[in-house]
């Protein structure tokens, strides 16, 4: 394996364990499926999640990839979890998605009441 994938499957795996330890038991890595991605972790329904660890940040390409991998999986939410330089804890990460899938996630969890968040 690669130093990069090594470096990506560390990171994903250091996600679910994170998630797991929140009570989202469930978590798990996903395999690859080339142009069909459906995210990196799988286990919370309706919700696609996309590992990133890399050197430089591009949180445009990371969202957009999120939120084709949202497509493909037929989810509601979909998000790109950015390893931080410099930290090892999966909490200290940045979270990125669009701000559709924001008003999605906050009518979901009850904080909001929106007609947008229907779509």
């Amino acid at each position: 394996m690669s130093r990069n994938r090594d470096k990506g499957t560390a990171w994903e795996t250091a996600i679910v364990g994170y998630l797991r330890t929140a009570g989202a038991t469930q978590t798990e890595r996903r395999a690859l499926a080339g142009n069909l991605d459906r995210g990196d972790i799988a286990g919370i329904p309706g919700l696609v999640i996309e590992a990133k660890n890399e050197k430089t940040i591009t949180l445009s390409a990371y969202v957009t990839e999120a939120e084709q991998e949202r497509v493909n999986d037929g989810a509601r939410i979909g998000l790109a979890w950015v390893k931080r330089r410099g930290k090892t804890s999966p909490g200290d990460a940045y979270v990125v998605m669009t701000g559709d899938n924001l008003i999605r996630l906050l009518a979901d969890a009850g904080y909001i009441q929106s007609e947008a968040a229907r779509g």
